[in-house]
């Protein structure tokens, strides 16, 4: 039984046909032999994480496209936000740090960050 492309096989495939480019002349661009570029992308073989790169940088594409984490070709983009507790000494300290200790509205002013900063859990 013949097994399925995987997400990263049909990606290469799909980026390379859009462009109308022949696997030869990719794999020419790349530095690999035509065969390598058919096997990646019939899902014989695996290309190596060198390729995977160069398809990325050549297609302007990220990894996250060509890995199928998302369809968007210019990836996932990460919104980091820490978590905040009372409790956690390091984010008590970041709190102290940020307003002058000698301003009459310091502890207003931190009250408020506190409360905005749970707000976002």
């Amino acid at each position: 039984m013949k097994e399925k492309p995987t997400i990263v096989a049909t990606r290469m495939k799909e980026l390379r046909e859009g462009m109308k480019m022949p696997q030869g002349k990719l794999a020419a661009l790349l530095g690999v032999q035509q065969t390598a570029i058919f096997r990646y992308e019939v899902g014989q073989s695996f290309p190596p994480y060198q390729i995977l790169m160069k398809y990325a940088d050549f297609f302007d594409v990220s990894l996250d496209y060509i890995f199928g984490r998302t369809d968007k070709p210019q990836g996932k983009l990460y919104d980091f936000q820490p978590k905040f507790w009372k409790d956690n000494k390091q984010m008590q300290d970041f709190i102290e740090m940020c307003f002058d200790p000698n301003s009459p509205a310091n502890a207003k002013l931190k009250e408020a960050l506190v409360r905005l900063m749970e707000e976002q859990k």
